[in-house]
């Protein structure tokens, strides 16, 4: 079981150590729970506010003070932020900075990625030391190239922070991309770029990790990746409401399983808007995952 709150507030809050140290420790003290920050608009009507900037900033403010005790992480969808202009990109700074503020880290879900001087920008915005979007960590796309990440990858080193990079995911149309290469998969040449990467980093997990879909089901096995030799992260979303369970999660990855970090957005974000929902919904997710 998680150690108590304010434990876990103590470990997070080292900023001098890397991103991937910083995880497992929150990970221990707090379990292997990520919360995401999805502000749809049909769940900003599910708890009574407008589909504005006003209503995406109570939302996001009321499920950082909800959640910064009892998860790991928590996870802002940066796209439903850009849809409400510069003033939703305003609140997604605010949010973060309140997830910093409550000792949580946050992983900004922007999924990024690009070449040369573009893609130095897209990394100095979200791991850059004082940027106003600085998050611990941010998802990153390699579909350029895993290479093309380099000006991410050595900044997030260079600044404590850490990357998520886009490996296995769980929705149908990455199979035409992901699968290709059978016993060569891209996703298996992306899990060994990130396994070189996490050479750099000592200590109990490197800060390059990967997202891999918590519902591909027995995808691992088919094209022979071995997370657990990756020494980082494994951020898996779709925990709750998109079908997979804690059970599932055991079987799906196996001996890398102590590394992943489980995502639940809509099913614990639907016990809101009351702040003991919320924290009830997560301490049973996060419960779940513990078990057996």
């Amino acid at each position: 079981m998680p150690k108590s709150a304010a434990a876990g507030a103590a470990v997070v809050g080292s900023g001098s150590q890397p991103f991937g140290s910083r995880l497992a420790a929150a990970m221990a003290a707090r379990g292997p729970l990520c919360v995401g920050i999805d502000p749809h608009p049909a769940l900003l009507a599910d708890w009574g506010l407008n589909d504005d900037v006003a209503g995406l900033e109570r939302f996001s403010l009321t499920v950082v003070e909800a959640v910064a005790t009892l998860a790991a992480a928590v996870k802002p969808q940066v796209a439903l932020y850009e849809r409400h202009g510069s003033a939703g990109m305003a609140v997604l700074e605010r949010t973060l900075a309140a997830a910093a503020d409550a000792g949580v880290l946050s992983i900004a879900d922007a999924k990024r990625g690009d070449i040369g001087s573009t893609m130095a920008a897209y990394a100095d915005a979200w791991l850059r030391d004082g940027s106003a979007l600085a998050a611990d960590s941010v998802t990153l796309s390699p579909y350029l190239g895993f290479e093309s990440l380099r000006p991410a990858l050595d900044l997030a080193a260079e600044s404590g922070r850490g990357v998520f990079v886009l490996a296995l995911t769980s929705n149908p149309e990455g199979k035409s991309v992901q699968h290709v290469g059978g016993s060569e998969s891209v996703a298996r040449r992306i899990a060994e770029a990130a396994a070189e990467e996490n050479r750099r980093y000592s200590g109990a997990m490197g800060s390059v990790g990967l997202v891999v879909g918590a519902t591909i089901g027995g995808a691992l096995t088919e094209l022979g990746l071995d997370l657990d030799a990756v020494h980082g992260p494994i951020l898996a979303p779709g925990l709750g409401a998109q079908g997979a369970t804690p059970a599932d999660l055991r079987a799906t990855f196996g001996a890398a399983y102590p590394a992943v970090l489980a995502t639940s957005s809509r099913g614990i974000l639907a016990a809101g808007p009351a702040i003991a929902g919320l924290r009830s919904a997560t301490e049973a997710t996060r419960d779940g995952l513990l078990e057996g």
